[in-house]
């Protein structure tokens, strides 16, 4: 089944432009072009790895013109609205700094320049973390950490001042508003004026642990672990790690969607959130940040996706058991309250980027095992 991993991804980049992506499901259902957004931005982060890990540069050609389409000479960025102050914007800049070096285009530094006035002018918490966006106000959720740090210690890396104190102090806030001390799980939510309908009025925390979110966050530490070594987010990393493997099914080693409740009714066994912590244990492992036997962790989990989730189909194979999305509120949406029964009845669809991506990312460390 191995084998049919490469074309697998081959397949869904051959299928794919910058106006329709078909990992872009959301899109797809709504009947809409691709703008500049974070799901295509986790598939383009996949598939620059996939380049570097197989040497095969067809890989990079694509990832180069999908990013060029959206990225205009000036360095301005086609459909980026920063008003909105929203993260997720931010994800799909880590591809940029990859592009700049080899390329030598100055529009990927000027497009990166952009994105990064946008945090330096983010509305921010009283304790100094970013609102996860401008209809969030005073709300952090762990999605946000995955969509803005890495980009920001790639930039303080690359083009900044190398400081990174900025980062290490709103994974910090993240672990002291959020961090459950029972389990050491983290919330999705937290927010610091607590009237947000979903927060608790006493932590500020939302009610669950939703998987995918807690994927963002071991996602988010294990690049930013890459690029800078941060002692205390090394930390806040290995302890998460080591408190969320205590809840991975022992008979296929992947993860439930509200991960605290397995077997509960309607409860599932989800690919997205899984994937993303195979592939934080796995480099976590590589990088030596984590114990050697977290390699065999999260290839277990890796084996267990193969094994429940990846399936032929018509058209090829078919990727599985990904939850489509899931939020907190806004206000006019109380539907997505941060409830077991929210989280369980969003839809469960195949092939998006938000499971295919880390999916993606934990092969190219499947492959580095076994290079």
């Amino acid at each position: 089944m191995y084998s049919r991993i490469d074309d697998y991804v081959r397949h869904l980049v051959k299928e794919s432009t910058p106006e329709r992506s078909v990992w872009n499901v959301e899109k797809l259902r709504q009947g809409k072009s691709s703008d500049w957004n974070y799901i295509d931005g986790c598939m383009i982060t996949a598939l620059l790895e996939m380049s570097r890990i197989t040497g095969d540069k067809s890989y990079f050609d694509f990832c180069e013109s999908y990013i060029s389409h959206f990225v205009r000479e000036d360095g301005s960025i086609l459909t980026y609205k920063p008003e909105k102050f929203n993260l997720d914007d931010i994800n799909e800049g880590r591809t940029l700094f990859e592009l700049y070096e080899h390329t030598g285009k100055d529009k990927y530094r000027l497009a990166a320049e952009l994105l990064h006035r946008q945090l330096e002018t983010q509305p921010r918490t009283f304790e100094g973390s970013f609102w996860h966006k401008a209809i969030y106000p005073d709300q952090v959720w762990l999605d946000g950490i995955y969509m803005a740090q890495p980009f920001y210690v790639k930039y303080e890396k690359y083009l900044g001042r190398r400081d990174y104190s900025d980062t290490e102090k709103q994974i910090l806030t993240v672990r002291d508003r959020m961090r459950d001390g029972k389990t050491g799980l983290y919330f999705h939510g937290y927010d610091a004026s607590r009237t947000a309908f979903w927060a608790n009025r006493t932590t500020g925390c939302s009610e669950n642990f939703w998987l995918r979110s807690i994927g963002w966050f071991a996602v988010a530490l294990a690049d930013i672990l890459d690029e800078a070594y941060i002692p205390s987010v090394h930390e806040v990393f290995s302890d998460l790690m080591e408190s969320v493997w205590r809840f991975s099914d022992p008979d296929t080693g992947l993860y439930w969607q509200v991960v605290n409740f397995p077997g509960r009714q309607g409860n599932y066994l989800e690919t997205s959130g899984s994937a993303m912590l195979s592939y934080a244990m796995m480099k976590g492992a590589r990088l030596g940040l984590l114990k050697k036997e977290y390699a065999a962790k999260g290839r277990k989990t890796f084996d267990g996706i193969v094994n429940k989730y990846l399936a032929f189909s018509e058209t090829g194979l078919e990727l599985g058991g990904i939850c489509l999305v899931a939020g907190l509120g806004p206000e006019n949406n109380r539907r997505r309250d941060g409830s077991y029964e929210y989280y369980i009845s969003e839809p469960v669809v195949s092939n998006d980027a938000k499971g295919a991506a880390p999916f993606v990312l934990a092969y190219t460390e499947v492959k580095r095992l076994q290079a």
